[in-house]
């Protein structure tokens, strides 16, 4: 049984329906302040986060994935405004809401915080998919297939010295914090990639939660 933090980017590349390295994706996230995240998730658990084996998300790139979508470049001409359009539209009726960050805690590829309740989110998931699958007649995988809100602090990488979980978990179990309430208050659709190491994006549209 390994203990050791699996490479997260290596997962995404070699899944069924891979993800590459530095092709851009579509996704759908829920974004917070960059100062409220620093201050309440980053700054907290850096002596985690910056481990050998481990690839910190900066506080900019920290982000709440509802969906991820298909490759931005297989997307037909006007596809992407039209689900951005209609998402926006469907949107309205939805307002913001809050999501309880639980204390990170080692997965089997990142540290991660789960969120709850995850009802408000599901349903910008099952939204999102919806639309995409509607507006692209299905050309594309659910992704995720079950969703569960989270919020990843580290991601596992390649390499010799690999983050050991046993000890990770020792290490938080040290450490104090507690949950944190972040305000969901804006949907956003963004071009995104990855380098095997950092996740990153270009902004397309977003959607204010009222």
């Amino acid at each position: 049984m390994t203990t050791v933090v699996g490479d997260f980017f290596n997962t995404v590349e070699t899944r069924q329906h891979a993800w590459i390295a530095g092709r851009a994706d579509l996704h759908w996230h829920l974004l917070f302040s960059e100062q409220v995240v620093r201050e309440a998730l980053v700054e907290p658990y850096r002596a985690i986060t910056h481990r050998p084996g481990l690839a910190p998300v900066p506080a900019r790139w920290v982000h709440c994935t509802v969906l991820h979508g298909g490759p931005v470049d297989q997307y037909r001409d006007g596809e992407i405004t039209q689900i951005a359009e209609r998402v926006a539209k469907e949107c309205q009726t939805i307002g913001s809401f809050d999501l309880t960050f639980d204390r990170p805690v080692v997965g089997t590829v990142a540290v991660e915080c789960a969120a709850r309740p995850g009802a408000p989110a599901r349903q910008l998931w099952e939204l999102t998919a919806r639309v995409d699958a509607d507006v692209t007649g299905g050309r594309f995988p659910l992704i995720p297939a079950v969703y569960a809100p989270h919020i990843s602090l580290a991601y596992g990488t390649a390499g010799p010295n690999r983050a050991d979980r046993r000890e990770l978990k020792a290490a938080l179990s040290d450490q104090p914090g507690e949950p944190v309430v972040l305000r969901a208050t804006r949907l956003c659709l963004v071009a995104q990639a990855h380098n095997r190491r950092h996740i990153t994006w270009t902004p397309i549209a977003q959607v204010a939660l009222q």
